[in-house]
């Protein structure tokens, strides 16, 4: 020993600092053990949120999200009757005692002695705190590190501020922490509002939360009030006819739901985006609902609807949809649907399908087309090849895009190949643009979730070959409808208002200053007659108003889109599958078509939109519905289409419809698709067309009946079973007139035959492109 002292004492002055310097930091380190806890120290920030509609009509209270949250209030903010349940039900001497209760702990080892079993605790509020703060194993050295932490609460706050802190922790049940929590979770009203009956009943849980469940063990918690009631009676709280009669009295308990009336994935997904930004320079007012752009009456409807749709394509393995409603007028989200349903977990209701990424199909077509028109690489009648190509990948096998038909129509308009969603002209388009250039337009319109490389992506960018939301298409789609202007989607009405990267990272750039390329999109969008072709003149599609649409389905039919708007509203929808499963037959038109039609006559019932305003600055020029040009003698259909006002020089100078080489292959398939359908096979019209017959016009609108190739046999034409009067065999024209007709070609023993219709149209088209359809659905991908 007496060398450890000389030692000690002999230590150079260098040591003796050093060993200075480690004691002061072993005293830092222990100072917080012995610092008195005050309120501010244990202030709980991660809180529950309540949320109202638009009009303040109550959407649900979240209390859990990522991890244990409650609802805060303040002493006097929770009824009288409650806080003289919990505390006669836990420590009746609360306001008497410090950290320990060394009457009660006399009292529970007599008992203990007594019964050889421990028969009551002895733990304070303040020890029950201790323990909610810092959760330790029941053993001597954790019921010490307890008890210091409760003389260290002691130290630092008074008795209101513990129980303050005690009440807005009381675990009360699965994720439910804090009596205002737990209020308005169990009966949807606040703390303040509670009677006797419902307090005492809460009081009643956090003895043991789960073998007190009110939804499982009823009768438990019904034991177990009328011991809180007989300890009120015993502190002189109430009386035991007060008491009696609360026991009898029937109090009704919400549902499992959690207070969640509407939008449940809506709610969430917002609670996580205040999160994200919540700091202690920007606290949340506590207790004051969170009143959001929802319209709850609208938001129902919507989730009906998607659940009625998803049952009517159950037989199609359909199980999952989603749905998102905007003003126009103000980016306000107005529905918000992830699922058909968020709490059926076996079903993977949870899952958000508006802001989970898929392939998009064709829904990003009308960028690509704005963006060729912009660049002036294509004009508004520009003649686009739907004929076979093929483009040479690197590193990959040659790329030949087609439609799922596997048809090409050869020579179709800008309007036509948009309308009825073709690939290749699609393909050709974004060739011109250029990948790169089109993917920075789409980073401008807030796709922030195509973060790869032009590369990565290649042409099939324009088919879908990247992956977006059904939150990022809608709010394109709302830039469409507004013309160009790009605006952040509104969800809250909170002051401060929510600003986060999801919601508000939209481009400041208006994509387009010159309004009129984005007006002829919408135009070609909400022509019925132009996408006749793929979808019919009758399809879901329709409305009774103006309406632009655009459907979208992804490779394997995993997903079904369909977005469009009117003047007043953008509303996108999404069917399929979450767990990536392929649906049975189900394209964009047959998918989330029905749910788009459903939603938009809803939001339109009481009053139909304005008419899209024309393209200004373009002209409107008669063409002949096939090969765009100025009409002829032998133009059998001929429709409105808009031109520059430059252009209408080179628009009455060519009349002569030469195809370029391109075409040689699809001109080549067509002449020998004679040997189909023994040898013989009607070209025109095709099976299902649909043509309409304006006024004034009868006798003038006339429709050739032609077959593919050079017949060298005589050929019969006979419509509706008569027998027509010609000597044409490969050819001839026929005046319209209304009604359903059956044309078939007889050559000796070969035999074609198609149907087509003929309506009366009740005006001259004036704003429409398109006059002949295909009544069948059919084509590309739509």
């Amino acid at each position: 020993m007496k060398l450890i002292l000389r030692s000690l004492f002999k230590i150079n002055h260098t040591s003796k600092i050093i060993l200075a310097v480690l004691l002061i930091c072993l005293v830092v380190r222990l100072v917080p053990y012995f610092a008195p806890i005050r309120a501010a120290d244990i202030a709980q920030n991660q809180l529950a949120m309540e949320f109202s509609d638009r009009n303040n009509l109550p959407l649900g209270t979240l209390l859990t999200r990522d991890q244990e949250h409650t609802s805060v209030v303040a002493l006097n903010q929770v009824s009288p009757q409650f806080i003289q349940a919990i505390l006669a039900a836990e420590d009746g001497s609360f306001y008497h005692h410090g950290a320990l209760d060394m009457k009660a702990i006399v009292r529970a080892i007599k008992e203990a002695i007594h019964a050889k079993q421990i028969v009551s605790g002895a733990s304070t509020i303040t020890m029950q705190l201790a323990r909610m703060l810092n959760p330790v194993l029941r053993s001597p050295s954790g019921k010490m590190q307890e008890i210091w932490l409760a003389w260290r609460l002691v130290a630092g706050m008074n008795k209101d501020e513990i129980l303050t802190a005690y009440i807005n922790r009381l675990p009360m049940g699965g994720n439910i922490y804090g009596v205002e929590a737990a209020a308005r979770t169990y009966f949807s009203i606040p703390a303040s509002d509670l009677n006797l009956a419902q307090a005492s009943l809460l009081a009643a849980i956090p003895n043991n939360p789960t073998y007190f469940n009110p939804y499982e063990h009823w009768e438990r918690l019904k034991q177990r009030q009328k011991y809180v009631l007989n300890r009120m009676v015993q502190e002189g709280y109430i009386s035991e006819a007060n008491a009696a009669r609360t026991s009898s009295e029937k109090v009704v308990f919400q549902s499992r739901q959690q207070g969640i009336i509407a939008a449940p994935h809506f709610l969430f997904w917002l609670a996580n985006q205040f999160d994200k930004t919540q700091t202690p320079q920007t606290p949340r007012l506590e207790n004051s609902p969170i009143r959001t752009s929802i319209n709850r009456p609208l938001q129902q409807f919507v989730e009906a609807q998607v659940q009625q749709v998803i049952s009517s394509l159950a037989a199609n393995n359909v199980h999952d949809a989603a749905a998102l409603v905007i003003d126009n007028h103000t980016g306000e989200v107005l529905a918000y649907v992830g699922s058909p349903d968020y709490f059926n977990q076996a079903k993977l209701g949870r899952n958000d399908g508006v802001q989970a990424l898929r392939q998009p199909g064709s829904t990003l077509k009308p960028f690509v087309y704005e963006l060729a028109l912009e660049k002036n690489l294509i004009r508004p009648n520009t003649i686009l090849a739907d004929v076979p190509a093929h483009y040479a990948i690197p590193g990959a096998k040659l790329y030949s895009p087609t439609d799922y038909t596997e048809r090409f129509l050869g020579p179709v308009r800008v309007r036509i190949a948009l309308a009825n969603s073709l690939n290749v002209p699609a393909v050709r388009v974004l060739e011109k643009v250029g990948v790169e250039t089109f993917l920075q337009r789409l980073h401008q319109l807030g796709f922030e979730h195509l973060n790869q490389t032009p590369e990565y992506y290649g042409l099939g960018l324009t088919l879908g070959s990247g992956e977006v939301s059904l939150w990022e298409l809608a709010r394109a789609y709302l830039t469409i409808a507004r013309q160009g202007d790009a605006i952040p989607l509104i969800t809250t009405f909170s002051n401060p208002p929510l600003a986060t990267d999801a919601i508000n990272r939209v481009s400041t750039y208006s994509p387009l200053a010159n309004q009129t390329i984005w007006q002829l999109i919408t135009n070609i969008l909400s022509d019925n007659y132009a996408r006749a072709t793929a979808f019919g003149v009758d399809s879901v599609l329709n409305l009774s108003f103006p309406a632009a649409v655009k459907t979208g389905t992804s490779s394997n039919f995993r997903d079904t889109w369909t977005v469009g708007f009117t003047t007043d509203y953008t509303v996108a929808t999404w069917v399929g599958n979450f767990n990536g499963e392929p649906m049975r037959q189900v394209s964009g038109v047959t998918g989330a078509a029905p749910l788009w039609n459903r939603i938009m006559l809803h939001l339109h019932e009481h009053q139909e939109p304005a008419a899209f305003p024309p393209p200004a600055g373009l002209i409107q020029l008669p063409v002949c519905a096939i090969s765009g040009l100025r009409p002829t003698s032998y133009c059998t259909s001929v429709v409105q289409e808009y031109f520059y006002p430059e252009d209408k020089n080179n628009y009455e100078a060519k009349n002569q419809f030469d195809l370029p080489p391109e075409y040689d292959e699809w001109l080549a398939k067509q002449q020998r698709s004679h040997l189909i359908s023994n040898n013989l096979r009607i070209l025109s019209p095709h099976n299902g067309d649909l043509f309409l017959l304006y006024p004034g016009e009868a006798g003038q609108q006339k429709l050739e009946f032609k077959l593919a190739g050079n017949q060298s046999t005589f050929v019969e034409w006979w419509l509706n079973g008569e027998k027509l009067d010609t000597n044409s065999a490969n050819s001839l024209f026929w005046n319209l007139h209304p009604g359903n007709w059956t044309l078939e070609a007889r050559g000796g023993e070969m035999r074609d035959k198609v149907t087509f219709q003929v309506e009366l149209a009740s005006i001259k088209p004036t704003r429409r492109g398109f006059s002949i359809s295909n009544s069948q659905v059919k084509g590309n991908r739509p």
